[in-house]
C-alpha cells in the first residue's frame, strides 16, 4: 500500500492496520524527513489517544495536517499506536 502526495510517495509498505476506514503505516515505511509536527488544537488536546498532526513540507510547500499519529492510544486503538495515517491531500491506496 502507498499514500501518495501529488508525484510523491509518503509512505509505503505492505505492514498495514485499518482502523475505522483509515490506513496507518509503520514508521520505518514513512518519508519522516518530510513531516512537521503541526502545533496541537483544542480539539486535539481532547482527543483521548493522544494525536500528534503532522504537516507534509515537501518541495516547499506546505500540506497541513496532511499525517497524524496516535501518541496515547487507548486500549481500543493501541494497534495503531505509534503509526501514521493520512487524509486530505494525500492518496492512500
Amino acid at each position: 500500500m502507498k499514500a501518495v502526495l501529488g508525484k510523491h510517495v509518503v509512505a509505503q509498505s505492505n505492514d498495514i492496520v485499518e482502523a475505522h476506514g483509515y490506513s496507518y503505516f509503520p514508521p520505518s515505511a514513512v518519508r519522516l524527513e518530510w513531516l512537521e509536527k503541526a502545533a496541537k488544537t483544542a480539539d486535539d488536546l481532547e482527543c483521548p489517544h493522544g494525536v500528534q498532526f503532522y504537516d507534509l513540507v515537501i518541495d516547499g510547500q506546505r500540506h497541513q495536517r496532511a499525517a497524524w499519529s496516535y501518541e496515547k492510544p487507548q486500549p481500543k486503538m493501541h494497534h495503531v499506536g505509534g503509526r501514521f495515517g493520512f487524509w486530505r491531500d494525500v492518496t492512500v491506496s
